[in-house]
């Protein structure tokens, strides 16, 4: 059975996430501690402004008390467009004793959001983790615990009805090898904890999306298959299930080789799937190599979501490595995320960049300059399908002497994989993309032009490139 009949993929995401910058990208912290801010030139325009131009919700984990710190709550603000509260909206930080709810670090974090013209993830509703002992331990009767349970989502999620888009309603319901997690949850209700809080979730807010949540399922394993079999159960049955949350946290040169395949068996259900708290964590202390590495890693994390209509969001799990859970969790590890302890964009975050379609970091961008070669560049879609097109590029030498060996360099569409060339050799490395000849066409003469054809994928509509270059100088378009 395919998912809810109501649409809620990228493209109702992809709506006027506007730039509060011009407002002040931080107007909640305003009364905040002065700070040095983060340099505006070393980040460039930030991962938010390409995630927005693509739908994408690009989002962070944020804590409510570290938005004192001015430099910190600039960051959120500018470079993403999706917040999740870190820890706020937990059970014990919004129920700590039965019937005594105290909202105050969750609302701070929504009027952050709000004043930045921001999306907000609702994390969590019902878990294992975190959980106030009176839940816990309190020895409820199953009538007694669902009760329970349904008045904590109907006030948490009723306080917010209309502005959180999106919820992690169940959280890691599973164990590694696909069976159900002993919680309080499943040993006092069994497996239909999970249908009931979607059920009530969805009574609570018809328009929000609701999703499972765990880790350990990027790629497709046993714990993956469990939340795969669970998944077209709630649809079979017709319980309220509009997505999947996928974690995302990772260890630096160990990301599922079958990501992509893994998001597109559940898009496939009619689900929808975020990527929703994505870190890479490292051996320390951090080597050139391993940074090396953990870029590649985020740009395949990236590309997997991109190239999945239905992957309509991805969320790293914190503003900056100076604050990352993951040094506390394992040991002699770190440096998770693309920002670093100051402030600084590490290799991951130009990857992150490149692969939305924005900046590729300090010394690069496009290639060339306008003017320096006599070349010209056709690209053209010639027919499409769904998500797939064959465009024909066709190169012209319009100089005066030979071009031999020749080597056409752009930068892909964000979203669009090549899958297959004719008449030359093409190979695409995140969005960067290199054509050279093939055997018989491996000089262009003055006049003279070669033409090759490309397959590719693509996430809503094939694009063209924006800039082309032929011996690293720039061609004109036409």
């Amino acid at each position: 059975m395919p998912g809810r009949t109501r649409t809620r993929a990228r493209a109702l995401v992809a709506v006027a996430l506007g730039c509060a910058l011009a407002a002040g990208p931080a107007a909640a912290a305003s009364a905040a501690p002065a700070e040095p801010a983060a340099d505006p030139a070393a980040q460039q325009s930030g991962l938010r402004e390409p995630a927005d131009r693509l739908g994408l919700r690009m989002g962070t984990a944020v804590s409510a008390h570290l938005l004192d710190q001015q430099v910190y709550a600039d960051t959120a603000a500018t470079e993403f467009n999706t917040i999740t509260h870190e820890n706020s909206l937990k059970w014990e930080s919004v129920q700590p004793q039965r019937g005594q709810y105290s909202f105050a670090d969750a609302d701070r974090v929504m009027e952050f959001a709000q004043a930045n013209d921001q999306q907000v993830h609702g994390h969590t509703l019902v878990w294992h983790s975190q959980l106030p002992s009176w839940v816990e331990d309190g020895g409820f009767s199953a009538p007694e615990l669902t009760d329970i349970t349904t008045e904590h989502i109907e006030t948490t999620m009723g306080r917010y009805a209309g502005e959180i888009a999106t919820w992690d309603v169940v959280n890691e319901p599973f164990n590694e090898d696909g069976t159900f997690r002993d919680s309080v949850f499943h040993r006092t209700l069994g497996e239909d904890y999970v249908a009931q809080a979607l059920t009530t979730a969805d009574a609570v807010d018809p328009d929000a999306r609701l999703f499972v949540n765990d880790y350990n399922i990027e790629g497709i394993n046993a714990k993956s298959d469990g939340m795969y079999a669970l998944a077209r159960s709630l649809l079979d049955q017709g319980v309220p299930l509009d997505g999947i949350g996928i974690q995302g946290h990772l260890i630096v040169g160990q990301v599922p080789g079958d990501i992509r395949q893994n998001i597109e068996r559940f898009t496939d259900l009619g689900l929808e799937v975020v990527i929703t708290e994505l870190d890479i964590r490292m051996d320390l202390p951090v080597t050139q190599a391993e940074l090396d590495q953990q870029a590649a890693d985020y740009a395949r994390v990236m590309d997997a979501c991109l190239a999945v209509s239905g992957c309509s969001g991805v969320s790293v799990w914190g503003v900056t490595d100076a604050h990352s859970w993951v040094p506390d969790v394992f040991e002699g590890q770190g440096a998770a995320l693309p920002i670093d302890e100051a402030y600084e964009p590490k290799p991951a975050y130009w990857a992150v960049s490149e692969a939305l379609g924005g900046d590729t970091g300090p010394g690069t961008g496009e290639p060339g300059e306008p003017g320096e070669q006599d070349c010209l560049v056709t690209y053209t879609v010639t027919s499409h399908w769904g998500q797939g097109a064959v465009v024909d590029v066709t190169l012209r030498n319009e100089g005066s002497s030979p071009v031999p060996d020749w080597s056409l360099t752009w930068t892909q569409p964000a979203g669009e994989r090549i899958t297959g060339a004719w008449s030359a050799q093409v190979a695409q490395n995140g969005s960067e993309v290199t054509a050279t000849p093939a055997a018989w066409n491996g000089t262009i003469e003055p006049g003279g032009s070669v033409s090759f054809g490309m397959q590719i994928t693509h996430t809503g509509q094939a694009g063209s490139p924006e800039a082309f270059a032929l011996e690293g100088q720039a061609c004109r378009t036409g």
